[in-house]
């Protein structure tokens, strides 16, 4: 019997390196990176839970800073109406607006008033006589210069140089300093010539333009005619003053301190013509900027709403929403609320005998919180039109007050007076004040119980709220005790713009506060998941080794049984 030396040998298939090891599949088929997969993928459910629960946290925050975005657009939406003068309109009408218009503030009273316009108000302009043939005509004929008078002053214009064409004096003349703010130049064209302008800035008869010198220019003094004469506008107002000759006296053709919260604007100029102004309150305006303000609070209220409401998930289980028990969501529902059902700051209950404000919260008015929890409004303001109406045509005023009063400073002592308070310092709200006086005069003040400085015969807040409020008294007496009180009225507008500034504050506001807080704990989340991504890593390159080593066994033992095989089958054939 012979025996062959030669051997077949099949090598299973397989692929792995020191260092990085890659499990592709061994020589039996076992695909070993499927299986590393899935007990990694089993393992990592700590790792899954963690990256799930750092989600939570981030749509918390990404909610947060939506409800901060939306508090901001509140807050402007009411920077818009939280003084009297935005939030109160007052129309005015004219029985003849091609010679006045008018306009109103919300100091305007609802009146009707008679205007006579006899003359309008103008600036003086000089023109010469003599012109020149282009605007490209050299009009100095030295170092040229020129002196004039303007308002009873005296000034020199100097240094215009040599060869200057008319263009070019105007140019100069404008661009000059000590002309600045009197004189202008200009040209004017008559079909033949240009003729050189000067006219005085301002209107009114003491703003007189006259040249009193020249050098070396083609104009001399005498070439500057008067061509149309200084003077101030001439008015009565509601007949006043009296007497035909007689008026009231203005240096521009927009008069706005005879009639208080009027302003006036003059077109035409006719002594016998009587123009009738009439001042209205325009309520329809006022109504809707209430609307805007409903509109625009109910808009961070359904926010709220949406990102802390309960659902009956079934019979027996609830479920939150994103941010519902959050503390930081509730405190800031709960301070608007307050703001919004509260009485005003510096508002006070309307009384009997007539003390009070007429309108001191937003109920009053009609405006108050839906609480049918079966309504499509649950808890957002509504507005009961009828009593909203009637308050308007009551006292439109003290409905814009309510909302729009701008830190309004008032007394109920005929003794003492308010004057003035420091800014973002003073609080809003009701003062009890106590002065006392000597021979000397104060000898004492006090403010809510609180000791006030003393200078002459002003008292001024020193401590807490009411740091900074400056009262005046006005009733000398000596040796007396005046008493009272100073309402220092903050409208809701002003009261919610406020209030707002301190709940989105970037630094010590609550959404601020509670979104580094939960960054925090992102950032512990996220610690937590690079040590199981490393445990997870560190397992997954040891089972590759091991399966790799259990790869190369494998191949051993069968490349082994192949020439068993083969070894046997020669030695069957041989025999």
């Amino acid at each position: 019997m012979s025996t062959s030396s030669s051997t077949s040998t099949t090598s299973a298939t397989t692929s792995f390196t020191s260092g990085s090891i890659n499990v592709s599949g061994l020589g039996n088929g076992t695909d070993f990176n499927s299986l590393i997969d899935g007990l990694i993928e089993a393992e990592s459910a700590t790792k899954t839970s963690l990256e799930t629960w750092k989600a939570t946290w981030e749509a918390k925050v990404e909610g947060f800073q939506y409800l901060n975005t939306k508090l901001l657009s509140l807050q402007t939406t009411l920077e818009g109406m939280d003084t009297v003068n935005e939030f109160l309109t007052k129309a005015v009408t004219t029985s003849d607006s091609t010679a006045l218009s008018a306009s109103a503030d919300s100091d305007a009273v609802v009146a009707s008033h008679s205007v006579v316009v006899a003359q309008l108000a103008q600036n003086d302009i000089l023109t010469t006589s003599n012109g020149v043939a282009s605007l490209t005509t050299t009009v100095t004929t030295g170092d040229a210069s020129f002196t004039f008078t303007y308002a009873g002053q005296s000034y020199t214009v100097s240094n215009i140089g040599t060869g200057v064409t008319l263009t070019g004096l105007v140019n100069f003349i404008n661009k000059n300093a000590i002309c600045d703010d009197k004189i202008r130049a200009t040209t004017i064209y008559d079909g033949t010539s240009y003729h050189l302008q000067i006219y005085g800035l301002d209107q009114g008869d003491g703003n007189q333009v006259e040249i009193t010198s020249t050098t070396n220019l083609s104009f001399s003094a005498s070439d500057f005619v008067n061509t149309q004469q200084a003077q101030s506008a001439k008015i009565k107002v509601d007949g006043y003053p009296l007497g035909s000759n007689s008026w009231i006296s203005r240096d521009s053709n927009t008069v706005d301190d005879v009639i208080p919260g009027l302003t006036l604007t003059l077109k035409q100029a006719d002594a016998s013509k009587t123009i009738s102004i009439g001042v209205t309150t325009d309520t329809d305006a006022i109504k809707e900027n209430i609307e805007t303000f409903v509109s625009a609070v109910n808009e961070v209220r359904t926010l709220i709403q949406e990102l802390t409401k309960v659902s009956n998930a079934s019979s027996t289980s609830v479920t939150g929403s994103l941010l519902t028990g959050n503390y930081g969501v509730e405190m800031i529902a709960s301070r608007l609320k307050d703001v919004i059902t509260d009485l005003g700051l510096g508002f006070n209950l309307y009384s009997s005998s007539g003390t009070g404000d007429l309108y001191s919260a937003l109920s009053q008015i009609g405006i108050t919180t839906d609480a049918d929890e079966s309504s499509s409004t649950y808890g957002m303001l509504v507005i009961d039109d009828d009593t909203l109406e009637e308050a308007l045509s009551t006292a439109p005023d003290a409905v814009a007050e309510l909302f729009a009063a701008d830190y309004d400073g008032e007394t109920d002592s005929q003794d003492f007076s308010y004057l003035s308070r420091i800014n973002g310092t003073t609080k809003a709200g009701s003062y009890s004040v106590k002065i006392i006086t000597s021979s000397a005069g104060i000898s004492e003040a006090y403010i809510n119980g609180q000791k006030a400085g003393v200078d002459g015969w002003k008292v001024t807040g020193l401590t807490g709220d009411a740091a900074g409020l400056v009262l005046q008294l006005d009733n000398h007496g000596s040796n007396q005790t005046y008493n009272g009180t100073v309402n220092l009225k903050l409208g809701k507008a002003g009261e919610l713009v406020e209030t707002l500034d301190e709940l989105t504050s970037s630094t010590d506001g609550p959404l601020a506060i509670l979104e580094d807080n939960y960054g925090d704990i992102m950032s512990s989340i996220d610690d937590k998941i690079d040590r199981e991504t490393q445990r997870l890593a560190t397992m997954k390159s040891r089972l590759q080794a091991q399966y790799a080593r259990l790869d190369s066994l494998l191949n051993t033992l069968t490349n082994e049984q192949t020439q068993l095989t083969s070894t046997i089958a020669q030695l069957d054939s041989s025999s």
